[in-house]
């Protein structure tokens, strides 16, 4: 397999940014293989995805030429790790840790399972059967600010560079999200705003809704209000009953938080503000 370079820049707009970046890049002696750019008019804001065959042997220099050249402020990454940890956070629900698991198993999720860590200790014989650590920490009895020093303390031993909410059914603090900035990953129903609180699938089908919808975003301190990664729907029917549509609703879950994972795992997601620009 050939190596490759990946560089990930946002920047204020200008002219030429693309000559300037393709010279910069050529003088390393890199050939651009992909070139996906952006440009935010409103915000007046630049970006772009670079894949270069071959390695640089001044990585650092080649940072620096770049962010010298481009406006002030510029933000350039060079390689991230491309074997991302993911640790997952969960409480009851398995289908959304199901098949993330499964894909760690077949080695088709692009990343490593590191650990996973419930409030509920459901979930623990199925992920001993796959040989991944489970850490249960209880909320019972506990404040927010005790119970997540715990799960922060489990996190600190794997070091992962993202969190994953499997339908992880706790609303994290400020403080813990900072801890994560940009890294903790939400999937959850479309239901939002209309049908907040408890069974929003009994009552979406008392008010006859006929899309099912999921969401995977960015956590941050607004409550379910981050920046989105990805989105789909479902078309559903009169004849769906409450179990049908909390059948499609667990599977285009799956599905959601499948495609966002695999963005993020190959670096095509670039935060800005509360949007994001996913280079798919």
């Amino acid at each position: 397999m050939i190596n490759q370079t990946l560089i990930l820049i946002q920047c204020r707009d200008a002219v030429g940014l693309v000559g300037l970046i393709a010279n910069t890049v050529a003088a390393h002696h890199l050939n651009i293989v992909t070139m996906r750019e952006y440009v935010d008019e409103a915000a007046n804001r630049f970006y772009v995805r670079i894949v270069c065959a071959g390695e640089t042997t001044e990585p650092e220099r080649l940072i620096e030429e770049l962010t010298q050249r481009l406006p002030a402020g510029a933000s350039v990454k060079l390689n991230p790790p491309q074997q991302k940890r993911f640790a997952i956070l969960v409480t009851k629900e398995h289908h959304c840790l199901g098949d993330i698991i499964v894909r760690h198993f077949f080695n088709t999720l692009g990343a490593e399972v590191c650990c996973v860590v419930g409030n509920y200790d459901d979930l623990s014989a199925f992920t001993a059967r796959f040989d991944i650590p489970f850490h249960h920490v209880s909320h019972e009895g506990k404040s927010r600010e005790e119970f997540e020093e715990q799960v922060a303390a489990v996190l600190q031993s794997y070091q992962p560079d993202y969190l994953v909410l499997a339908k992880f059914m706790r609303i994290l603090s400020p403080d813990f999200v900072a801890r994560y900035p940009g890294r903790v990953i939400n999937i959850h129903h479309s239901f939002l705003p209309a049908f907040i609180g408890a069974n929003p699938y009994k009552q979406a089908y008392v008010r006859g809704v006929k899309l099912i919808g999921a969401t995977a975003h960015f956590v941050t301190n607004d409550l379910d209000e981050g920046p989105i990664i990805a989105q789909d729907i479902r078309t559903i029917n009169h004849s769906y009953t409450v179990k049908d549509m909390v059948r499609a609703g667990k599977e285009v879950e799956k599905s959601v938080l499948s495609k966002a994972l695999a963005l993020v795992i190959e670096d095509r997601v670039i935060i800005t503000g509360n949007k994001t620009v996913v280079f798919e």
